[in-house]
């Protein structure tokens, strides 16, 4: 649940990558997200991690639904 955007600035890819995810996970799962993301983005794109951002969004089950019921319902 991520996607890649690229910007040109120079000569160097900067990728932005935005995960979203539900909300209730640590600090610590957090940080090693981001480290693996970025290390996957890296090898897939050459970008150098220096230039990679992540982005975490959080959701509550009270913020989305599917198939017409709120997934909190669920």
């Amino acid at each position: 649940m991520a996607y890649c955007h690229h910007a040109r600035g120079g000569n160097e890819v900067m990728p932005y990558v935005t995960v979203k995810m539900l909300s209730g996970r640590t600090v610590e799962q957090k940080r090693a997200l981001i480290e693996k993301v970025t290390e996957a983005v890296s090898e897939t794109t050459n970008a150098p991690k220096e230039n990679i951002t992540v982005f975490i969004e959080e959701m509550e089950k009270t913020d989305y639904g599917q198939a017409g019921v709120m997934f909190a319902d669920k």
